[in-house]
């Protein structure tokens, strides 16, 4: 049996995956959940979706957040990110860039994104990193047969 895919998700789709679990971005829940990848996370990526749930808009208790991040942060796998971080395509979003270095320092197979900023790289970024960067729905099909 090979090791599980060693994926990196962007925290709007962790965090579609866990407030609102339904649809595509369910199936994310689920494949971590059962082990059919393994998301990546760093100590800017976790504290960027620990700063995201606890936005007002979403309304959700300290107790709640932290069920949340219960459900994920223990099927992930920590990635120590080196200093200097590593090299990467220029991106126009700065908060971007955690996850770059995160798929870099990871060795992710993936990096998975709805951002546009990202999605806009992914040709250069296989090139340059070794890492495809997928939207969610092509993540799915080419990942996810659940």
């Amino acid at each position: 049996m090979s090791a599980p895919l060693r994926v990196v998700l962007d925290t709007k789709l962790v965090l579609s995956a866990l407030v609102f679990g339904g649809g595509v971005a369910g199936q994310l829940r689920v494949g971590w959940q059962q082990g059919v990848f393994v998301p990546l996370a760093s100590t800017a990526t976790a504290q960027e979706l620990v700063r995201v749930l606890a936005y007002p808009k979403f309304r959700l208790s300290k107790l709640e957040q932290d069920e949340l991040l219960a459900d994920y942060l223990p099927h992930t796998e920590t990635v120590r990110i080196p200093q200097p971080p590593p090299s990467v395509p220029d991106c126009r979003d700065l908060l971007d860039l955690p996850f770059m270095h995160l798929a870099v320092a990871g060795k992710a197979g993936v990096l998975v994104s709805g951002d546009r900023d990202l999605l806009v790289l992914a040709d250069e970024f296989e090139r340059a990193c070794s890492c495809p960067i997928l939207s969610l729905d092509a993540f799915v099909r080419a990942h996810l047969v659940l």
